[in-house]
């Protein structure tokens, strides 16, 4: 049963939706992957097992949807922005929404007026979600300001932090739990000369930005930090031109010329000051975590793959994958690669209170084709043991991050939480697993009646302070 309030789908947990047709000459159009075509408001969600108590507040995703894609030239990493959004309290799920972010494209289509806010490069925002300084963000690389959205996932305007921001931001940045300061390293699709190291203060604000000379406009989507340095990334993806001028929605390819080298900045120091070590080719999506050792390394974990975008034009075609210990010794200029486990995986989330800080565990997305989630690691990096979490035939997790149970908690001490597709069901799960159970059955699962598409990053926002307890 359904009805219309307010001018948008309500539906009870029973419905069912369509989805968008598509050319299926394009893998991220087609299956799971098949965009959703419906903005949809489902209250009173059913769920089975208990939510734990300490849940009060909102899990956002953000992923591509496309409007109307052109199969032949679409990129999974350039689709129009959805964000998707549960509201959980008193162990009860109030509602799903899904939502279109307002890009001016997206508001034309829709034939609204316009979102207000400055724009950069472009507009499309759908990359990851993140609430800091009391204000929920849409983030995207590569040219776009940050987007504000509101409390029932309405896109609210544009940002550039009140005039602070000079320019893009970064989809991924991370949150220095011992300053309170959001850190990311942002580059620019019009501005292929160099990078930028943003840092904004826990009022929202940009305090502090370093502009670093690159060659050929690499493509960083992450990076890390210890509490000496801000690291740098930059890996052989590359700006395209030849991309760019054939109409390729996403103009980044891989050049093997370009020399991979990751970049130690001291957070309070300037460009001159970076310690560059080269390193064998390859690239870094994401990194776990890094800190400082005794000895005056670097120590940086990240998933590894051995190249990127060299072959397919719409989305990730590495070969090999895998989780890796990187030694960086600045003294030497020297990056030691050590293997930690070769197993194909991706979206790795740490316990984020200990971010910049030595850690014990890492949770990870086991994966396999078009990055599609197979089950989830847990490992235990001191005692260097892995745990699986299978959650049965046909069910794909995208990621999952760690919720501590109070703010006083051990590292493992808490929830692990994200989407489960089920593709026989057609349906998605918000599962909450218990970290300490890992290998146990999920001690909720919330039941969505449709396919919630493969996004990127997620994170959990909790009422009333409405603070993040973690943030990608």
């Amino acid at each position: 049963m359904s009805a219309i309030i307010q001018g948008e789908p309500v539906m009870h947990a029973s419905g069912i939706i369509g989805a968008v047709s598509a050319d299926r000459s394009n893998p991220y159009l087609v299956g799971v992957h098949t965009p959703m075509r419906e903005e949809l408001t489902i209250e009173d969600l059913p769920v089975t097992g208990t939510i734990p108590p300490a849940f009060d507040g909102r899990y956002l995703r953000m992923g591509p949807n496309p409007r109307t894609p052109n199969p032949a030239r679409y990129h999974w990493f350039a689709g129009d922005g959805m964000i998707h959004g549960i509201r959980i309290e008193n162990g009860r799920a109030l509602w799903y929404r899904n939502r279109w972010i307002r890009s001016t494209a997206v508001s034309k289509a829709l034939g609204e007026e316009r979102v207000e806010g400055p724009r950069n490069a472009f507009d499309t925002v759908n990359t990851n979600v993140v609430h800091f300084a009391g204000k929920t963000l849409g983030l995207v690389e590569a040219g776009s300001t940050p987007v504000e959205i509101g409390e029932t996932l309405k896109t609210l305007r544009y940002t550039d932090f009140g005039g602070t921001l000079h320019g893009s931001f970064t989809a991924h940045p991370h949150v220095d739990p011992l300053t309170g300061e959001m850190l990311g390293i942002c580059y620019d699709v019009s501005r292929r000369r160099a990078i930028r190291y943003v840092v904004v203060t826990p009022e929202g604000r940009v305090r502090r930005e370093v502009t670093i000379p690159t060659r050929h406009g690499p493509m960083i989507h992450d990076s890390a930090f210890t509490q000496r340095f801000a690291i740098i990334l930059d890996l052989p993806v590359t700006f395209s031109l030849w991309a760019a001028v054939t109409g390729q929605a996403f103009p980044y390819r891989w050049r093997q010329s370009h020399s991979a080298r990751v970049g130690l900045l001291p957070r309070e120091s300037e460009v001159r000051d970076i310690i560059w070590c080269p390193i064998d080719p390859c690239y870094v999506f994401h990194a776990v975590n890094s800190y400082d050792a005794p000895d005056g390394s670097v120590i940086l974990d990240v998933i590894v793959h051995d190249r990127m975008f060299s072959r397919i034009k719409a989305g990730p075609d590495s070969q090999r994958t895998g989780l890796e210990r990187w030694i960086v010794d600045p003294a030497a200029r020297k990056v030691e690669r050590i293997t930690l486990d070769p197993t194909p995986q991706e979206f790795p989330r740490p316990d984020e209170r200990r971010l910049g800080q030595s850690y014990r565990y890492a949770y990870t997305m086991a994966m396999t084709g078009w990055f599609l989630g197979s089950g989830l690691y847990k490992h235990d990096l001191q005692e260097g043991t892995r745990q699986t979490h299978d959650f049965g035939p046909q069910r794909h997790p995208c990621e999952f991050m760690f919720v501590p149970a109070h703010s006083q908690a051990e590292e493992d001490e808490g929830w692990l939480i994200g989407f489960v597709i089920d593709t026989d069901a057609r349906a998605t799960d918000l599962v909450v697993l218990d970290a300490r159970n890992f290998e146990g059955p999920p001690q909720a699962s919330i039941h969505i009646p449709h396919i919630v598409p493969p996004g990127f990053h997620g994170n959990w926002v909790q009422e009333p302070s409405g603070h993040i307890v973690t943030s990608s």
